[in-house]
């Protein structure tokens, strides 16, 4: 294989590593898989010895060169045919996809999206829920349906990669079964429940040589690659503050562990929905020195936290200014960034969750697109312009994972960034709980 990533494929045969059989394909005519290059920081070299026959191993990759203030531009993704059908489209062999837990998360915001990227598929859900089972089988034709992970950690060799897809509080015990499986993981946001928590999965994936990896989706909401479309242009000049919303009007609350949840699974705004605010904000400007948080439960029926508000201070001197509700009922507009030369703001939420809650794929014709009345407004009061909104790219994630498994590209997310985000959403905690300003 070149150093430049190039994809190999290899028959295999001979003796797997110890603990684990060797490869059993889905055809029987062949077995043929890509061969994972090792990195380690930011080289793409290869190993000095050939990898050994059976499992090929999955390094954690290095940081996908998304720091704050750079222009993020996804990649155009690919149409035609998805690759559970076969069709060639440039890509040798699918790679196969486990999807653990076929709740909210599996079925609408994982599932039909690595199923739109070519090069992968879905080649198992795991739920023990009769009723998910069978929308399983209806979603993915073909798809296996097992009752219990142990069945995918008996088999490792039958895939490729893991997504953990479940209630927070199982996060990572299960990713960390992957990982001793020798499995590539994607585990759904947040990485753990505690910062330490999600410490030690990033430390045992490296001690292991196991890509790990984070879905956090949100930073190719269409919204957010435009703000980062205007600060890589310097539109709004020396941004200085940065205000984002995620709220709702919702007075009664849903069933589920999310809203009706004890605190131990990690229910409640702060990790639901701050884990996309605050990594977001990270993402755009860099890390917080200090962090102020009033996090409130307003609705009688529920006991985790349904009103949350984050304050921080990052190194770069930006403050940004964070909510999220249920009980918001006039909503404020989605982004504010203010800066020296200008201003932002944008009102609505990205199209990509309603368009895959309604059935949708991201490899459908005019995927995240926003009409021209969505579109956010740059400019002073009384001299503003409408701007373009980017299109929403969730299939991206899935897209780079894709590459990061043949050894062409970092992980999409960098765990050690999630461990961040939690170690911030820890200090929100505390700092609400002390009435304090918490640095960091």
């Amino acid at each position: 294989m070149a150093a430049s990533g190039a994809l190999r494929l290899r028959v295999t045969r001979g003796a797997a590593p110890s603990g684990a059989a060797p490869y059993a394909s889905d055809s029987p005519e062949r077995d043929v898989r890509p061969e994972i290059h090792r990195r380690r920081g930011t080289a793409t070299s290869l190993p000095s010895t050939p990898p050994r026959a059976g499992r090929p191993r999955h390094d954690r990759a290095h940081p996908g060169g998304s720091g704050p203030g750079t222009a993020h531009e996804p990649a155009q993704p690919r149409r035609g045919p998805g690759p559970s059908q076969g069709e060639d489209d440039g890509v040798t062999e699918n790679l196969r996809v486990v999807v653990l837990g076929y709740g909210l998360a599996g079925s609408t915001f994982h599932a039909p999206v690595i199923e739109s990227v070519p090069g992968l598929r879905v080649a198992a859900v795991v739920t023990s829920n009769p009723e998910r089972a069978e929308q399983a089988r209806g979603d993915i034709p073909g798809v296996r349906v097992l009752a219990s992970a142990d069945e995918v950690w008996a088999q490792p060799e039958a895939y490729d990669a893991v997504v953990v897809a479940t209630p927070n509080r199982s996060h990572a015990p299960l990713a960390a079964a992957a990982i001793e499986a020798g499995l590539p993981v994607v585990v759904d946001k947040p990485l753990a429940v505690t910062a330490d928590e999600g410490q030690r999965l990033v430390d045992l994936a490296a001690e292991r040589a196991v890509l790990l990896t984070v879905f956090q989706n949100r930073r190719w909401d269409a919204d957010l690659l435009t703000v980062r479309r205007l600060l890589a242009d310097g539109a709004l000049g020396r941004v200085h503050r940065f205000e984002s919303r995620f709220e709702r009007w919702r007075p009664e609350p849903k069933a589920g562990w999310r809203e009706s949840g004890s605190p131990e699974e990690a229910g409640g705004l702060l990790y639901d929905l701050g884990s996309h605010l605050i990594d977001q904000a990270l993402h755009l400007f860099g890390p917080a020195t200090s962090v102020y948080a009033e996090v409130d439960v307003r609705r009688t029926t529920v006991v985790v936290d349904d009103d949350v508000f984050v304050a921080l201070t990052h190194a770069t001197g930006v403050r940004s200014h964070l909510w999220a509700g249920a009980l918001t009922a006039q909503l404020g507009p989605r982004f504010r960034v203010l800066g020296s030369e200008g201003g932002y703001v944008k009102h609505g939420m990205d199209p990509q969750e309603d368009a895959l809650k309604a059935g949708g794929r991201p490899d459908a014709q005019g995927w995240g697109v926003e009409p021209e009345e969505a579109w956010g407004r740059l400019g002073v009061d009384g001299a503003t312009t409408a701007v373009p909104t980017e299109a929403g790219a969730y299939q991206e994630f899935y897209a780079l994972l894709g590459k990061a498994l043949r050894g062409e590209g970092p992980v999409p997310v960098d765990p050690a960034e999630a461990v961040t985000t939690l170690r911030v959403l820890e200090a929100a905690r505390a700092s609400s709980a002390e009435g304090r300003v918490v640095q960091l």
